[in-house]
């Protein structure tokens, strides 16, 4: 046996100490100074044991934590994880050379995840449907998880009876579940193909339950409404398997601080619009061009404009894939701001755009803090300033970390006004 001590956690919320050579050794659910006992192997503890525990450590609040990976901080207390989200920031920032002031994390309340993707497969028995076990394909059934909401949580019976009639022992199904306001959008891939008897066994397993959509791969079984989601009082038709923000606190989080960012812009782009979480919003102030790759969600965005019937400024939409065709330096200089909400890589083609331009301000979103350091030091080595930092905590207990950012100009014009 070997005794380690954790040094400090990964970015994906891991527990490094140093191995008898100095290696790192990875041991999940640690928290710094924790001593452990276990068998070295290759970059891994086996079998730890904690010899002394950290005064951080708190008993899990939700039951299946030993065996779900749903979350994996859950060990420790809730100030901890907060000061520790920050700290991957600002250790991303750092290590391109960057500072900036932090604003106080927004953190989502429990039994706020408003969609969520189980896992789902046929058993002798019955079904499974839940969540992935740590590091590992066994399903986890969760009938009290402490993320998602009331809704989702009461639908696991009817994803149940899904995975019975649509899957197989052999395959394992996802099936993506959003809490909306018209009731359960659900979006099912990985069953068996979609026949006549299948459609309706499954239309009449469905009935009785809030359904606002049922979705079978790209096939849709049924839709008794349009399910609908509000984006700050606006309100858009979500295409099937849509992005959304993963709980409504952590969308307002992320808006609020956009809206800040972009202050009195009169012309405003959106990069990575999705369905208009913050383009619809901005449009109350602002005239907005929202860029988005994706058909359908553009789509969606236009209705919702559309639907808002005369309250808000106009909203241009485009459908352009913008890792092979960014918008170039000279159409970004027509803009008063830019809000860019790339995906976990970031957008580096796109960057290296804004870089090259004069647009005063830049809101940056960001799901990935290191892909954003390294896109905000390619901005502040051509001038702009960072101003601050927000970061936004709606995957509660993950090691999962948003953020948004502003970085302006506004220090270059007052230098050359003087």
């Amino acid at each position: 046996m070997t005794e380690v001590t954790i040094k400090r956690l990964g970015h994906r919320g891991d527990g490094i100490a140093d191995g008898p050579d100095g290696t790192p050794i990875f041991v999940p659910r640690t928290l710094p100074g924790e001593v452990l006992s276990g068998t070295v192997s290759g970059a891994r503890l086996e079998n730890p044991r904690i010899v002394t525990p950290s005064d951080r450590r708190v008993a899990a609040s939700c039951q299946h934590y030993k065996s779900c990976g749903g979350c994996s901080l859950q060990h420790a207390d809730d100030a901890f994880v907060a000061d520790w989200k920050v700290d991957v920031v600002r250790a991303a920032l750092s290590a391109q050379g960057l500072d900036a002031p932090f604003r106080p994390i927004r953190t989502s309340p429990a039994h706020s995840r408003r969609r969520a993707a189980f896992s789902g497969r046929r058993t002798k028995k019955g079904a499974l449907v839940g969540f992935h076990a740590p590091a590992s394909d066994v399903i986890t059934p969760v009938s009290a998880c402490q993320l998602v909401t009331p809704a989702l949580q009461a639908a696991l019976p009817l994803c149940e009876a899904i995975v019975m009639l649509g899957g197989s022992r052999k395959a394992e199904m996802s099936l993506v579940v959003t809490d909306t306001p018209a009731g359960l959008d659900i979006l099912v891939t990985g069953g068996k193909p979609l026949d006549m008897g299948l459609r309706q066994a499954l239309s009449e397993a469905v009935m009785g339950h809030r359904l606002a959509r049922l979705t079978w791969d790209e096939e849709p079984v049924l839709q008794e409404t349009p399910p609908v989601v509000r984006f700050d009082g606006i309100d858009v038709a979500l295409p099937p398997g849509a992005f959304l923000q993963a709980t409504c606190d952590g969308e307002e989080a992320l808006r609020t601080a956009v809206t800040e960012a972009v202050g009195p812009a009169g012309r405003v782009l959106d990069l990575f619009a999705g369905c208009g979480t913050f383009a619809l919003p901005l449009a109350r102030a602002a005239d907005v061009c929202a860029i988005e790759g994706a058909q359908p969600l553009t789509d969606a965005l236009s209705g919702g404009w559309r639907g808002a019937a005369g309250a808000l400024r106009p909203v241009e939409t485009q459908t352009r894939d913008l890792f092979r065709n960014p918008v170039i330096a000279e159409d970004l200089n027509g803009y008063d701001a830019v809000v860019i909400d790339p995906p976990r890589a970031g957008a580096e083609a796109q960057f290296a755009e804004l870089a090259k331009s004069q647009v005063p301000v830049i809101a940056a979103v960001s799901c990935n803090p290191v892909s954003f350091a390294r896109d905000a030091a390619l901005l502040t080595a051509a001038g702009y300033r960072l101003e601050w930092v927000q970061v936004v905590d709606q995957f509660r207990w993950s090691a999962h970390v948003e953020l948004v950012a502003r970085l302006s100009t506004a220090h270059m014009a007052q230098h050359q006004a003087l």
